[in-house]
């Protein structure tokens, strides 16, 4: 009976130790579950920026925009062969011709040529017509640096193109005809300022790439009066007619001071008055 008492007791132990070594299992089981993904997620650091998107999202500078450009007043002895000498250095580097313009007078002959000449060969082509067409009467040279306006302008437009897509994207989800008259009045305001800025950039860098340089070309001539393609008669009429008008000229200026002219009588038969009075009492 007590062997019987003691098996049953040795049992009972047993399933009661088997009970909690299954609850320690389980509370470690508890202890150690893995987090589901958008725990982890939430728990691991975000990842480090991607090295093409940073760069993306980085503005880049805008290169230096310097604007050259030089007046030249070259006199010289043949107008023909001084452009041909022109047109030959202009060859070289790259440079042309955008328009000139030609005059002929009794005194000189004249021609103004506007060249256009990549920014990097503009010292260079200076230079040639200095040395090869003649003398040089005046020179001058400048340079504008227009980085500020054009990094300005191309900050205005990203702006605009931004609004742009922004309003047209309103327009697809306006559903009363109101708001999508006004949304487009404001789109097509937009565009004309775009195409605005789109084509001031457009001119600054075409300055920038190619400078301009005002070339002038002079031929004096001989003043004389025996090769002189006017004829005698009238030489005679333009004198004839220079001379009366420096004779009015002379009259009209004499009569501007007529203040004066009525003033000094006035003074002299004062003094006279004066001096004759004291003269009088003298004796």
């Amino acid at each position: 009976m007590r062997n019987l008492y003691l098996f049953i007791v040795v049992i009972v132990l047993s399933c009661g130790d088997h009970n909690q070594n299954n609850e320690m299992v389980s509370a470690d089981a508890t202890l150690v579950s893995v987090p589901n993904e958008k725990e982890m997620n939430h728990l691991l650091p975000p990842p480090p920026p991607n090295e093409e998107s940073q760069k993306e999202s980085e503005p880049q500078p805008i290169p230096k925009k310097i604007i050259k450009k030089g007046r030249l007043e070259i006199e010289v002895g043949d107008i023909n062969k001084s452009q041909k000498t022109i047109l030959e250095n202009l060859k070289k580097t790259n440079a042309y011709n955008e328009g000139e313009f030609f005059s002929n007078s009794e005194e000189q002959e004249m021609l103004k040529m506007t060249i256009r000449v990549p920014n990097q060969n503009f010292d260079a082509l200076m230079q040639s017509f200095g040395n090869d067409l003649g003398n040089v009467i005046s020179k001058n040279v400048g340079s504008e640096d227009v980085t500020e306006e054009y990094t300005d302008v191309t900050i205005r437009l990203e702006n605009k193109l931004t609004y742009l897509e922004k309003y047209r994207e309103l327009v697809k989800k306006s559903t009363s005809t109101k708001d999508i008259l006004e949304i487009q009045e404001k789109i097509r305001g937009l565009e004309e300022e775009i195409e605005s800025s789109k084509g001031r950039l457009k001119f600054i860098d075409d300055r920038v790439k190619y400078s301009t340089l005002e070339l002038t070309l002079i031929k004096n001539k001989p003043r004389n009066s025996v090769t002189s393609k006017l004829g005698f008669g009238s030489q005679f009429t333009d004198s004839v007619a220079e001379g009366w008008n420096n004779f009015v000229g002379f009259i009209l200026g004499l009569i501007s001071f007529w203040p004066f002219l009525l003033i000094i009588p006035i003074v002299i038969f004062v003094i006279r008055k004066w001096r004759k009075r004291k003269m009088e009492a003298k004796q």
